[in-house]
């Protein structure tokens, strides 16, 4: 679209040949304002004519501040979604439609100004000068605040003088110096003010830290000019700081406004009026807002472009520590361009619609409410109970001195636990303190673990298994005040440049403690305090309940991985569950093959034996390590995920005589990961033939959800109907709910829930509800937002975005993810259960189910990894082909070979289907046959 032409007589102009994409110019108005120094004509993005044409009047309104270099070209996608649900409702209201029934939403008016001297805002007189590119004076920031002011006060959208109150709720959104501009308003005008959102910004530079790169190049004396007004090449660095990177007509819209040098004056402007040092004019002005927004009652919300290299993650930080009321979403892929990068305006309206929510609602209405939990004991209380105990309470099989396993008693774990947490609150450690442990699993992970929890921090766990560049981002997601780590994890975090104090585990030597900036040592904390006794004081009380213990990264093998958060109840509530439901009960003895159980053992009262194996690589645990783990901890009780079994069954031919009599007294098995296919529990069975065999569904957010046996697993796959594929996980464990959210044709989970009988046989998405669940995932606040839904206001769901159906039998199957879900045009189809199917084949390794073509009438491609690995990939043989559509009752369009299909390492069963499309797609195109 194009912007109007300049309407006569105006101080400004337009430029009415310049095409616009996706801007309406029914958006566009001219605003005067009486400013400070007279009064000055504002280009304004408005929606609010448009809404008055629909014949809707607006409920609430946004106004937004762009940065230095855009205008308010930037927002159009944001005025683009609240139109959308303007002219829905209408539409809806018209005709027929259910929807018509439903009660109105809310409806969002969105204003953003050019700001003077930028996009099409009137240029003023003084930031011209005969120099080329020299600007005499330019607008500063509290001239800025001043404008932002007028332009509020010229719309109505300013104080009802009857009520001094805004007329509707006003929210502002801000992103670079108009972050600081719209912050800065907020907080000054609380009383107007519902709420304040911000993109990547700052309001606080530590004079220790440098100013980044690209800034210091453009405030460099003769450079500013130069960079910013008499080129273009302030705005050329800005457009291309995309991801991905910015179409060329995007880039011509942004820089319709400032072709030539005279109309660039408030770009160089701005970069001047960054506050540098303190003698700069708007130091004193900046510091007033930070000040303010400490002290400000204003909910806020940061999205946040984490590869942004001007607002770098220290502001984030600041702005975190500095606002009391803030939520944090992160974009992990993004960057300074935020607003191109993400569809903004969805969590932008569903944030401020929460708020506005949140604010009407009576004080004592019902909310609804965390599932029931187990009464509720401290993570360490068995430290203290058995203090005194010489019973054996960890083996780890990783340390070993004399070629012996490294036993620790009671006793003794409750000692160095104790001394290394007066240690670390004597270091500086504070409640509430993030500490990112990067320590292998065993003894000294276990003393590290349970002494942040006694002093109140959180640990922040994040699996070596993400590589460098997920353990970078998960670090920096965190930001954790403190490193405790093993020399490999130190390394890393000074080369990578980690945020955090750091503390060793063992005791380095001065050269390398110095180079690896390491103040202490948990040994040399130990030996210092050894003897006392941690106690809580005024000063660092002991964590409630509800507060966050830990932050455990997810694998990142469905996208980046994220942090979730568990309370110090949530993980107290799992301990009663594994004791209650499993039997790891006080005196007993676990061998855990799986990292996250390996930390548990303490809580409970069990040994804990970690056996010889790389965390990162289940498939390192060997059957020889599993019967030497066995006998050194007198272990009745054996957690490994189906990865590290197959490797046990794999390795068994070594076992010993007495090995295998070691591991004939195991009486219980556990496999969580994946699911556990009916002939590997067999073959492990046939190892541990005492042992009972139990397969628990869960997943990072929430680690126990249902479990299955041999006899129940065997059972559902020879009972269930011929429509049910997929893996049968089994049924809820005790506390837990599972229901369904129902897929709608479009692929989407419908909103309403389906539960007890009503769920049974319907295809749709997995919600679950359990005391032990996750409390949220750790800043990001939209995607807590689309997990967490309050669907009956009594419990507290989570959808898990993976899909399945419930049997007659109440039995959990699981048929894939939800974003894997094939839409064609006889509906949604789950990969799972076809794939279930063709992996029955003597053929097929393993197989995919995968959607090609248009959303909503997409084509099902079987892609098959053959066992005959003479078969070459692409286009199946007809035989094979024959074979895959005898054996599924779905139509399947193609059959394509490939020579491995991309599963996650870790696991080695989570399928990447969204890959697995795309190189089908190019198959079938006529492209390059080649490994997904």
């Amino acid at each position: 679209m194009r912007i109007p032409a300049q309407p006569a007589g105006l101080p400004h102009e337009f430029a009415p040949d310049t095409e616009l994409p996706g801007w309406d110019p029914a958006w566009s108005r001219l605003v005067e304002a009486d400013t400070h120094d007279g009064v000055h004509t504002f280009h304004v993005l408005d929606t609010g004519p448009e809404l008055e044409r629909l014949g809707v009047k607006p409920d609430a309104v946004i106004l937004a501040v762009h940065g230095n270099p855009t205008w308010s070209y930037l927002w159009r996608h944001v005025a683009a979604t609240s139109l959308a649900t303007a002219r829905e409702w209408v539409e809806a209201a018209s005709t027929d439609s259910p929807r018509r029934r439903q009660r109105r939403p809310r409806i969002w008016r969105l204003v953003a100004p050019d700001q003077l001297d930028m996009g099409f805002s009137e240029r003023l007189e003084h930031t011209s000068s005969p120099t080329p590119g020299r600007p005499r004076s330019y607008r500063t920031l509290a001239e800025r605040l001043s404008d932002l002011d007028a332009v509020v006060r010229a719309l109505g959208l300013d104080v009802d003088a009857q009520r001094s109150t805004a007329p509707v709720p006003l929210f502002t959104l801000g992103h670079d110096w108009g972050g600081v501009i719209s912050l800065g308003w907020a907080a000054d005008h609380q009383h107007l003010v519902s709420g304040s959102i911000s993109l990547n910004t700052a309001v606080h530079h530590d004079a220790d830290e440098p100013i980044p790169a690209p800034l210091q190049a453009a405030l460099a004396g003769p450079v500013l000019a130069g960079s910013t007004v008499v080129t273009t090449a302030f705005l050329d660095v800005t457009l291309g700081l995309g991801h991905p990177g910015l179409a060329s007509e995007t880039k011509h819209a942004y820089r319709a406004p400032y072709q030539g040098l005279e109309r660039r004056g408030g770009i160089g402007g701005f970069v001047a009026d960054i506050p540098a040092d303190a003698k700069h004019h708007s130091y004193q002005p900046l510091r007033h807002i930070a000040r303010n927004l400490s002290s400000s009652s204003l909910p806020t919300l940061l999205l946040w472009g984490a590869l942004d290299p001007v607002f770098l993650d220290r502001y984030q930080q600041d702005l975190l520590e500095r606002i009391p009321q803030v939520d944090l979403h992160r974009y992990e892929t993004s960057g300074h361009l935020l607003a191109e990068d993400q569809d903004l305006g969805t969590p932008i309206f569903s944030w401020a619609n929460a708020v506005v929510d949140e604010q009407s609602r009576p004080l004592d209405s019902a909310v609804a409410a965390a599932s029931p939990r187990p009464a509720y004991r401290a993570l360490w209380s068995f430290l203290e109970e058995k203090s005194d105990s010489s019973e054996t309470a960890l083996v780890d099989m990783t340390a070993t001195r004399n070629s012996r396993p490294d036993g620790v008693s009671w006793a003794t774990l409750s000692r160095v636990v104790n001394a290394i947490a007066v240690g670390l609150r004597r270091s500086g450690v504070k409640p509430g303190d993030r500490v990112s442990l990067l320590v292998q699993p065993g003894r000294d992970l276990t003393a590290a673990l349970y002494a942040v929890l006694r002093v109140g921090a959180t640990a922040v766990i994040a699996d070596a298994g993400l590589g460098i560049q997920g353990m970078t981002r998960a670090v920096h997601t965190a930001r954790p005040q403190w490193i405790i780590g093993e020399l490999p994890g130190l390394t890393l975090a000074r080369a990578q440049r980690w945020p955090g104090r750091r503390l060793s585990v063992s005791t380095l030597g001065a050269p390398l403690r110095a180079a690896l900036q390491v103040e202490n040592s948990l040994y040399r904390l130990a030996d210092t305090y050894n003897g006392h006794v941690y106690h809580a004081t005024k000063d660092h009380p002991d964590p409630e309940p509800a507060q966050t213990a830990a932050i455990l990264f997810t694998s990142g093998s469905t996208g980046p991985a994220k942090g979730v958060r568990y309370t110090h109840d949530r993980l107290s509530a799992l301990t009663q569950l594994l004791r209650d439901n499993f039997g790891v009960v006080p005196g007993s003895s676990l061998l855990a093959g799986f990292a996250p159980f390996a930390l548990l053992g303490p809580a409970i009262g069990a040994t804990s034996v970690t056996p010889k194996m790389s965390v990162t690589k289940p498939a390192t645990l060997t059957a020889t390590a599993v019967a030497e783990a066995a006998a050194a901890g007198s272990a009745t009780m054996v957690f490994a995920s189906p990865a590290a079994l197959r490797n046990v069954v794999a390795t068994a031919p070594q076992l010993s005589e007495d090995q295998r009599r070691q591991l004939g007294t195991i009486s219980l098995m556990l496999s969580a990961g994946a699911p556990v296919a009916p002939d590997l529990m067999d073959q492990v069975l046939e190892l541990m033939p005492q042992a009972e065999f139990h397969s628990p569904y869960g997943m990072t957010e929430s680690l126990l959800l249902a479990d299955i046996d041999r006899d129940t697993l065997r059972a559902a796959h020879r009972e269930a109907p011929t429509e049910q594929h997929g893996v049968c996980v089994g049924h809820p464990v005790p506390g837990v709910e599972i229901a369904i959210a129902p897929l709608n044709a479009d692929g989407t989970a419908s909103s309403q829930l389906r539960r007890g009988t009503e769920s049974q046989g319907i295809l749709g998405e997995i919600v679950v509800s359990a005391p032990h669940m996750t409390a949220g995932y750790d800043r990001l606040w939209y995607t807590d937002h689309l997990s967490k839904r309050d669907f009956d206001g009594e419990r507290q769901w989570h959808r898990t975005a993976d899909i399945g159906r419930i049997d007659g039998s109440s039995r959990l199957w699981i048929e894939g993810r939800l974003q894997h879900v094939v839409t064609t045009a006889h509906g949604p189809l789950a990969p799972g259960g076809p794939e279930a199917q063709i992996d029955t084949l003597q053929a097929v390794s393993r197989s995919a189910v995968v959607g090609v073509g248009p959303h909503g009438t997409q084509a099902v491609v079987a892609v098959i990894e053959p066992t005959d690995r003479s078969v070459k990939p692409g286009l199946a043989p007809t035989w094979l082909s024959d074979q895959v559509r005898e054996t599924v009752d779905t139509p399947i369009a193609a059959v394509l070979v490939t020579n491995q299909v991309p599963v996650d390492i870790r696991h080695n069963s989570k399928i990447d289907r969204t890959r697995l499309s795309r190189w089908a797609e190019t198959v079938l195109s006529g492209g390059k046959v080649s490994t997904p």
